[in-house]
């Protein structure tokens, strides 16, 4: 199993185990993504986005709400404001040994290692828009995530939210 950790930083020897600066009451941990979740972090750190995919719990209903217009499997959205970052961005995966992590979120693809990390390589990512279209995710481009945001944790797809604290509060 192959498990990541994405910076805009190209060298960090280590990775400590440490306490999120959003969430205090979290226990320290390196945190990673697998494989098939990478794609969600194909994104500067900061950026909010959505992304969002059916499964076996998927109604039919929400799965011609979501998906009924692509042919795509999984989408992410972005805010339209985080465009050019995200043009800009220098980005870089980090292989993390698997060894020492365990699964907490398998919807997610997250991973954690309560104790430190060495990092088996790291590469540059490239241009992120690229590598997005070479998974073959849709990308969506939208003024506001607030919206989506709503729909999506009300309903029957599956989905990962990340850093909605940076969305646009402009609704």
């Amino acid at each position: 199993m192959k498990l990541f950790h994405f910076s805009e930083d190209p060298k960090i020897p280590f990775f400590e185990p440490h306490v999120p600066k959003t969430d205090f009451k979290e226990q320290p941990f390196v945190w990673a993504i697998d494989e098939e979740h990478a794609p969600h972090y194909y994104f500067p750190r900061e950026c909010p986005r959505v992304a969002f995919w059916s499964s076996s719990e998927t109604t039919r209903e929400d799965l011609n709400r979501f998906f009924g217009h692509t042919s795509a499997h999984r989408i992410i959205a972005i805010e339209t404001t985080w465009l050019k970052r995200i043009r800009e961005t220098q980005l870089y995966a980090y292989t993390l040994p698997s060894e020492t992590f365990e699964c907490i979120d398998a919807n997610a693809g997250y991973y954690v290692s309560r104790k430190a990390v060495n990092p088996s390589s790291v590469e540059p990512v490239g241009d992120l828009l690229d590598r997005l279209v070479e998974t073959n995710i849709e990308l969506r481009i939208t003024p506001s995530l607030w919206k989506l945001h709503d729909e999506i944790i009300s309903s029957s797809i599956s989905f990962s939210i990340i850093r909605m604290r940076n969305a646009s509060t402009n609704i």
